[in-house]
């Protein structure tokens, strides 16, 4: 019998991330002892700014990745989505569980759907690729900055009657169990959402092969596959939180389809694009459709955002 450390973040939605993937080990290997460490990363402790603002890769994940890499704890459970595309060395993601509703939703305090909304009304997200697309699907809206957990976002809008609703991603709210109160799932072709969202990421010391056979049980291969077609999209476009970048990848059968999005901070310029092909070719088909998208125009963007040449 021994004890299995699982790093994770403190909020509600990632304990209760942690606790599922806790539980599932645990059934799986019932003589062992599997015990949360709660580990406070950085843009868990700076609220008051944008993510844009106070940094660009491992914002949730890296001070969780220094304790792995130390040794306090032997994996790590993180939203896919928060993940950089470059993990540090003597790490890897040893299971990507099964993905859930990887779309985005909106609640709103009046109950309306986006399209209903009119000009002027004010919709709350911390997320640049959400307010580029919210801009560019309706500009006329007032889009504010909103961080913090899912609970606190959701009670602030609600206690402010300046604020008409609020875009989050349906899996957070899924898994908080607090579905009752969404106004819409919002259609991908007017919110793409961000690569990995809505699978978690299981994190390992590369060379401890007893914790990759103990959560390989986890991964889930289409969510893995999918997964890493958008993760190589975000990867050839050099992509972090400073830039409006979403992908979302479906596998059908042996074949995947990939849809990929760029756009300027307010949304006035858009890129979109989906390229298709066998899932073995999941790596060749994000990075082509990056390239695509860069040649349509979106090279112009990123190169103003990132402030260099590509």
């Amino acid at each position: 019998m021994k004890t299995i450390r699982i790093g994770t973040r403190g909020s509600r939605l990632a304990l209760i991330q942690s606790e599922q993937v806790r539980d599932i080990l645990h059934s799986n290997f019932p003589d062992d002892t599997f015990e949360l460490v709660v580990i406070k990363t950085t843009g868990d402790k700076i609220l008051d700014a944008p993510l844009s603002k106070i940094g660009d890769k491992g914002l949730f994940t890296k001070e969780i990745e220094k304790e792995l890499l130390d040794g306090s704890v032997d994996l790590a459970v993180h939203s896919m989505k928060d993940m950089p595309t470059e993990l540090p060395k003597g790490l890897s993601i040893g299971a990507v569980t099964a993905r859930i509703n990887p779309l985005d939703l909106f609640i709103s305090r009046s109950g309306k759907r986006l399209r209903e909304l009119k000009q002027g009304d004010t919709v709350a997200t911390g997320s640049l690729r959400r307010k580029a697309q919210i801009r560019a699907f309706m500009p006329g809206l007032n889009i504010v900055e909103m961080r913090g957990n899912v609970e606190s976002r959701i009670r602030k809008m609600m206690d402010n009657p300046d604020m008409d609703g609020i875009i989050l991603a349906c899996a957070g709210v899924a898994r908080l169990a607090i579905k009752n109160i969404v106004s819409e799932i919002v259609p991908e072709d007017i919110i793409l959402p961000a690569a990995g969202q809505a699978s978690l990421a299981i994190e390992i010391r590369e060379d401890d092969r007893a914790i990759e056979t103990i959560v390989a049980p986890l991964d889930d291969r289409d969510s893995r596959n999918a997964i890493a077609s958008e993760r190589a999209f975000l990867s050839e476009l050099g992509g972090g939180c400073q830039v409006p970048i979403a992908a979302l990848a479906r596998i059908s059968g042996d074949m995947l389809t990939l849809a990929g999005m760029v756009a300027d901070l307010d949304g006035k310029r858009v890129f979109r694009g989906s390229a298709s092909g066998p899932v073995s070719d999941y790596n060749r088909i994000g990075r082509n459709l990056a390239r695509k998208l860069m040649d349509d125009g979106a090279k112009k963007i990123l190169e103003q955002i990132y402030g260099r040449q590509l």
